[in-house]
């Protein structure tokens, strides 16, 4: 069983960090978080250009993360380039709020291969590279919608969200003799392109609908997935960070 360090300060020198769906709202903010941390940073997405030209310990690399093939090329690289990866931040995702009696097999494939087999993807191969180093810590974007039904997504968002937080659970429990943390953030709603392309919603008073009156910023997120990736949280694995305004208090 591998010996797990004592919690300390939140620095990531000398690590490299694969972040998936960087060219995202919160994925980007995230990469940039992760850099300032002191890692080196491989931002990815399935967009074209670059979004981190000039950004510090930032390399962007273009990155489908439904293909197994694709993943398998892409961590094989930034092995041989940078060294083995030992933190991974699950960013990828796509939004849908169609509902249940509307939606087509079409949309849920769609959302299921995006959101459930691109976390499937990245961690079927690099967790069990985690596991036989002795190291790794894993975080995976979740959301409210999964514990609560949903906030303005529909149903196939739901049950994709649903599916990765099962899945972060089951990486904990198999990852913790090794030394693999496997952690979720699940976010309220925040501002980003994707949250604002299914809802007019408008913005919220501390009376309404989120306590804490705003809705998140990105770099509320990445702070909390900061804290996950670092030696700050050395004892913790398996859990459901909420940040969300206080919309749900468990």
């Amino acid at each position: 069983m591998a010996t797990i360090p004592i919690s300390g300060a939140a620095r990531l020198d000398g690590q490299v960090a694969l972040v998936t769906g960087a060219a995202g709202g919160i994925g980007r903010e995230v990469a940039n978080t992760l850099a300032q941390a002191g890692a080196t940073v491989i931002a990815t997405d399935i967009a074209g250009g670059n979004p981190f030209e000039g950004g510090d310990g930032i390399h962007y690399l273009r990155y489908d993360v439904t293909s197994a093939d694709e993943t398998n090329a892409i961590v094989d690289t930034i092995g041989r380039q940078h060294g083995p990866i030992r933190i991974l931040v699950l960013c990828a995702g796509s939004i849908a709020n169609t509902p249940l009696g509307e939606s087509t097999d079409d949309e849920w494939n769609a959302i299921w291969r995006v959101n459930v087999m691109g976390v499937v993807n990245p961690v079927r191969k690099i967790f069990p590279l985690m596991c036989k180093a002795g190291a790794g810590k894993i975080v995976a974007l979740g959301s409210i919608a999964a514990k609560i039904g949903g906030v303005a997504s529909g149903p196939a968002y739901v049950a994709a969200k649903s599916a990765v937080h099962g899945l972060m659970k089951w990486t904990a429990k198999a990852g913790a003799a090794h030394g693999v943390f496997a952690n979720i953030v699940a976010p309220g709603p925040v501002e980003t392109p994707m949250w604002q392309s299914v809802t007019q919603r408008k913005p919220p008073s501390a009376h309404g609908s989120v306590p804490l009156g705003r809705f998140g910023q990105p770099e509320d997120i990445a702070q909390a997935i900061l804290f996950l990736c670092s030696p700050q949280s050395n004892w913790i694995t398996g859990t459901t960070l909420d940040v969300n305004g206080g919309m749900l208090m468990d």
